[in-house]
Order: structure tokens, then C-alpha cells, then sequence
């Protein structure tokens, strides 16, 4: 296995101070709002206080990190920073505000670096994934295939969306959930025109699309699918924008691959849709990477240069929105591999009419 300061490629007289808890619990699988990392070339150790040392020792047990009891986190860091001589403890730039940065400064009796640089190691690492983070985002994605099947019986006039969203959260964790990744989206009719619309009380009524955009959590790794059926019957309309989102999203499968840039795959799908006469009604980027968070790097858009690379685990979720009538969105979360991908997403996407 890696030690952490490898992974991180900390030098001699170097250190690093990880807080944002997204952060800390990938590289300690620790879930708290408290606690702080701090890894030298030589040790890591993560302090965190009474109410959950316990935990921590427990998690940490057999790992490279020691679990410490917070005090004065600024004392013990400069015994921590004399005894090694460290000269540059770098932090999160991307998560430290100015003066929780400036605080540091004043309270570390060394030189304090927040350029941005330990946030790209901490990026970087965390955009492919490991074989082990792969086999819990397909756990989290079976959870949410299997809520995707128990909703189509759920479904029928009368009831409203917000039922539909309790329904769904319920059996996710009922199942093997630790949570949902994200406030469950499960909208219809004219909302579904709304990319990330909030179940109201609105009730289910024929002739509606029904769009579910829904994931949970698995061991802190998230998972993330958008499946849109109707109820009752289609309009022309309605079957003619279904289809042109599902060739589209299938187009965009069947290319990417490690290589391509998040704007190449964009393009794919997003071609097709302007081709039919949609443009302007596909505002969002097709995908983003999945992990810890429900949307990390990288990102599938028409901005994005960033290349892909395997193992990398995105989704692809292209859509169309008609404003004041309905929307469609499909989407599946895949692995990028170097000649093409795989789809976690097992639930069927051809037009369903429940």
C-alpha cells in the first residue's frame, strides 16, 4: 500500500494540514466535521477531540495514521513541526477562508503555503479511482438500480412527487444506504422542465413524464442515475425528445474512452441534440466525476479540456428541457477505460409507460 506522504509527495522539512472533511475522510474513512490531518515526510496524525476519539482509534487501527486526542491543535502541530524541522506546512486553499488561513499563519511557527498546490495533489488523486473505491460506487449503484425497479410499482396516478422522493429515500436506506448523495430529485409534468426541480406536492397525473434523479451512499462513495418514464401515454412530442435524449446518451457511451477530453464527449451528445432542433434547451454539461462528493472532477462540458483517464468513474447525462412543458434526462454512471467504459447503471432506459 501507499503511504499517505507518498501519495501527497511531501519533501523533507514539509508538511501538510488537511480539515475539509471531504478530504479527511478519503485518506482516513473517517465521516466527522472535526478533526485535522497533518502529514510529514516522516508520520501522519490525525487529531480529533473527546466526542470522537474513540471512533478514530477504532478506524485507525492497523493504518500508517495515529489517532490523537485534540488539545491545543496549534501546540501539538509546532511540537510536531520542532521535532522534524519543518520549514512549509502547506493547506487547503481551495477550502480555508482568509482568516481561517491568516489564523493558521499566526498560530504555526512555520511558514504557512496556501497556493493551491496541495489542493490539485488531493484532485488529482482523487479522480481515478482504485479498485476498491470502484467496488463501493457499484454497491451504491445496485442500491439505486434496485429503487429505480420498486419505484415503476410505486408509481400511479394521485401520487406527488414528494411521496415518491420518501418512498425512494426510505428504501435506499432500508437496503444498505448510509444516505442519500444528494436531495433526491423526483419531479413531473411540467416540472420535469426544471433540471434540478424539488418535489412539491404536486400529484402524478397520465400523460406526465416523471424524471428521477437519484443516488446514495455507500461507505462515504456516492452514486448517481436519472431515469425519465411516463404515465399513462406520450404525446408525439414527448416520444419524439425521449428518443433524440436516448440517442444522444448512447452516442456519447459508445465513444468515450481514456484519451478524449470532457469537451470531445460533450460534443458527441450534445451534436445530436442540436440537430434535432434543440439547441439552447440542453444547458447543463453532459457529466461529471463521481467519489466522496456527487460531483467532483472532472467534468464532461463544452469548457472541458481535462483528458480522461481509466478508472475515472463520470456520468453521462444528457437532456432536454422545454420550458413550461417537460424535460427528459437519462443518465448512467460509467468507468472510463482505455477503450471505452463501463456502465454501472443497469436499469433499462428505452421509453417506460407505466
Amino acid at each position: 500500500m501507499i503511504r499517505i506522504n507518498e501519495k501527497l509527495n511531501i519533501q523533507k522539512n514539509e508538511a501538510v494540514l488537511i480539515e475539509n472533511p471531504v478530504h479527511v475522510r478519503y485518506f482516513t474513512g473517517i465521516h466527522s466535521s472535526a478533526g485535522f490531518l497533518f502529514v510529514t515526510e516522516n508520520n501522519a496524525c490525525f487529531f480529533i477531540d473527546f466526542r470522537y476519539i474513540e471512533m478514530a482509534e477504532t478506524i485507525l487501527k492497523n493504518t500508517e495514521i495515529k489517532a490523537v486526542l485534540q488539545e491545543d491543535i496549534f501546540e501539538q502541530i509546532c511540537g510536531i513541526i520542532k521535532k522534524e524541522a519543518i520549514k512549509n506546512v502547506f493547506i487547503e486553499a481551495d477550502f480555508q477562508t482568509v482568516s481561517a488561513a491568516k489564523r493558521i499563519q499566526d498560530r504555526l511557527c512555520c511558514e504557512v503555503i496556501a497556493d493551491g498546490v496541495l489542493d490539485g495533489k488531493i484532485r488529482a488523486l482523487r479522480e481515478a479511482k482504485s479498485k476498491t473505491e470502484i467496488e463501493t460506487i457499484k454497491q451504491a449503484q445496485q442500491i439505486t438500480d434496485d429503487t429505480f425497479s420498486m419505484l415503476k410499482n410505486f408509481i400511479q396516478e394521485g401520487v406527488t412527487e414528494k411521496e415518491l422522493a420518501l418512498e425512494a429515500e426510505i428504501f435506499m436506506r432500508k437496503n444498505g444506504a448510509e444516505d442519500i448523495s444528494f436531495d433526491l430529485i423526483t419531479i413531473s409534468g411540467e416540472n420535469t422542465s426544471r433540471p434540478h426541480g424539488v418535489p412539491t406536492d404536486k400529484k402524478l397525473r397520465k400523460g406526465d413524464f416523471i424524471t428521477m434523479d437519484m443516488g446514495c451512499k455507500v461507505d462515504g462513495y456516492c452514486s448517481d442515475m436519472t431515469r425519465t418514464v411516463a404515465l399513462g401515454f406520450v404525446s408525439d412530442e414527448q416520444n419524439r425528445v425521449y428518443e433524440t435524449v436516448l440517442k444522444a446518451q448512447k452516442a456519447a457511451l459508445a465513444v468515450i474512452k481514456a484519451g478524449m477530453s470532457g469537451k470531445d464527449v460533450d460534443d458527441v451528445a450534445r451534436s445530436i441534440i442540436y440537430k434535432a432542433g434543440y439547441e439552447g434547451c440542453f444547458g447543463h454539461g453532459l457529466g461529471h466525476g463521481v467519489g466522496i462528493e456527487i460531483h467532483e472532477s472532472p467534468s464532461l462540458s463544452p469548457k472541458s479540456k481535462l483528458i480522461l483517464k481509466k478508472n475515472m468513474v463520470v456520468t453521462v447525462e444528457p437532456g432536454i428541457y422545454l420550458k413550461g412543458k417537460f424535460g427528459v434526462r437519462i443518465e448512467d454512471m460509467v468507468v472510463v477505460m482505455p477503450d471505452g467504459c463501463i456502465n454501472l447503471t443497469k436499469s433499462e432506459k428505452e421509453l417506460i409507460i407505466l
